[in-house]
């Protein structure tokens, strides 16, 4: 680190990397929302500036709230094997596993940035034609768009209370 920027090694090493873009996925972190829409076939295109995370693959499964949950697969690998290490006697750790192993949907990008999108999860997130991508740092949401408006508007309106509850949690 220098002056806050990571600095590249290797081939291109002295080259400094934009602290804005850098956290360990592919050179982006996943930050704003965008309107999106599913074409005729199911696909999303992801947004350009989330597409170097998913480089690597990305694996879709059913978020909370409503939403769909997209991880990079190297993250999707480490909270697999967070939820592997819960023990298999507690039922919450069983039904949590269920909900996101059963549901989950492993692909790739194609050349244009697409994802198929299974019917099934666009079943749950009610995702028909325009959706809401949401960058979360590591992972992103899908969400149907008014639902999202719902979620942010709550969530704007409640910003005060979830700050103090998170204080209480060292955030």
């Amino acid at each position: 680190m220098y002056n806050g920027c990571k600095w590249e090694t290797g081939k291109n090493s002295g080259r400094a990397l934009n602290p804005h873009t850098y956290s360990g996925l592919g050179g982006a972190m996943l930050l704003g929302h965008y309107a999106h829409t599913i074409d005729d076939k199911g696909r999303l295109t992801l947004p350009a500036k989330f597409r170097p995370a998913f480089a690597g693959g990305i694996v879709i499964t059913l978020g909370l709230d409503g939403c769909l949950f997209a991880f990079p697969r190297a993250k999707w690998e480490e909270l697999a094997a967070r939820i592997e290490a819960l023990p298999i006697t507690n039922p919450d750790a069983r039904n949590f596993a269920r909900l996101m192993f059963s549901n989950a949907d492993d692909t790739e990008p194609d050349r244009q940035g697409r994802v198929l999108l299974p019917a099934y999860l666009r079943e749950h997130a009610q995702l028909a034609n325009d959706v809401i991508v949401t960058g979360l740092n590591s992972r992103i949401e899908l969400w149907n768009p008014a639902r999202w408006q719902e979620v942010q508007t709550l969530t704007v309106e409640r910003g005060g209370l979830i700050a103090e509850h998170l204080a209480g949690l060292g955030i």
